[in-house]
């Protein structure tokens, strides 16, 4: 079996190849479809905000073709048991409208109601090595922070699941964050593998990288749901204050930008500039010598100004749980259809 056969791709390199991507989308988004989502297990954050569902927005909205997934079946990848799924399906289906996702274009739909799209995984899983599936970084970091007493199979092949998420729709870009780079490869690893020893059925998708830097929570750590350090889209402007509050800092009074010397006030500095749309230098030096009370007031105003407008949209569509489940229902139907007509390909490739 061959190796993946390409090193990983080094900052310059990745970033050369997010411009020329993002070059071509400009001069033509009707060629590519993008295919990206999200587990079901909690609020979106602004984590996620800034890193993925902006930047999805705005492709979809210079005419690239969206698919959403609500990984409903990945909740289980690093959790023994499943607590509301229900609420959380609906409240991320929210947090995409409430963004700016647009229904009547984007194919928003669960792993549950795509079976052809998991049957993708038994050929797929053909295709790599357990030794490329255990080497994977990602794949070791959710191993790492898994709520299970044991790892199950399913984490071991989530990168070979996210495979069958993209290619099920011929999914040709792919926004990631850099820690996601990893999985990429084993999708596009898998796609060409299939094509040599079968047939020329799937594009091997691109990845596009974000260019938000990797906003941390508010302990210094990553950004996440499972960690309770992120701030909810849907979380109050009381809630906001309080996070920000006990946000961790340093004990230099001065505030600049400086994220390898000085990343958690970076991190809160960087945190309000995106929110206002403005540099992270010059929000750094208006606040000077204010020290970190007074940058934490502003990234609180600043939060908190730019979430009112969604938090009041994703309230009204939270109370209009129909509306939801129509706009699910629709996506689950188009998402099936297209899975359906995807294995039957890969079941003539293979002959099967």
């Amino acid at each position: 079996m061959q190796t993946t056969g390409t090193a990983p791709e080094q900052p310059a390199d990745a970033e050369s190849r997010r411009l020329e991507l993002e070059e071509r989308v400009a001069a033509d988004p009707a060629a590519f479809r993008i295919m990206t989502g999200d587990r079901p297990t909690g609020a979106l954050h602004l984590g996620h905000y800034f890193g993925t569902l902006a930047n999805r927005v705005r492709l979809q909205r210079a005419g690239v073709e969206l698919f959403v997934l609500v990984a409903d079946y990945q909740v289980l990848t690093d959790r023994d048991i499943v607590e509301n799924l229900a609420g959380h399906v609906e409240g991320l289906v929210a947090d995409y409208l409430a963004a700016g996702v647009d229904p009547s274009t984007a194919t928003i739909f669960r792993h549950s109601a795509a079976p052809a799209l998991n049957q993708l995984m038994l050929p797929f899983l053909s295709l790599v090595s357990i030794s490329e599936l255990s080497r994977n970084p990602t794949v070791k970091d959710e191993i790492a922070g898994s709520r299970q007493a044991a790892v199950s199979g399913l984490m071991f092949t989530y990168p070979v699941h996210q495979a069958a998420d993209i290619l099920f729709c011929k999914a040709n870009l792919v926004p990631v964050g850099r820690d996601q780079l990893p999985h990429q490869e084993i999708t596009r690893t898998i796609a060409r593998r299939f094509n040599e020893r079968y047939a020329p059925v799937f594009p091997v998708p691109d990845a596009l990288l974000s260019e938000t830097p990797l906003l941390l929570g508010t302990d210094g750590r990553k950004m996440s749901k499972s960690r309770g350090n992120a701030i909810a889209l849907s979380a109050t402007e009381d809630e906001t204050a309080r996070l920000i509050r006990r946000a961790v800092t340093d004990e230099e009074r001065h505030i600049a930008y400086d994220p390898g010397a000085r990343p958690e006030v970076s991190n809160l500095v960087l945190l309000a500039a995106l929110c206002q749309g403005r540099d992270p230098h010059e929000v750094a030096e208006e606040i000077g010598s204010g020290g970190a009370a007074a940058l934490k007031r502003t990234a609180t105003e600043a939060v908190n100004e730019f979430l009112r407008p969604l938090r009041a949209r994703r309230a009204e569509l939270a109370a209009d749980r129909a509306y939801l489940r129509d706009v699910l229902a629709e996506g689950d139907a188009r998402a099936n259809a297209l899975a359906e007509r995807t294995l039957t390909e890969v079941r003539a490739a293979m002959a099967t």
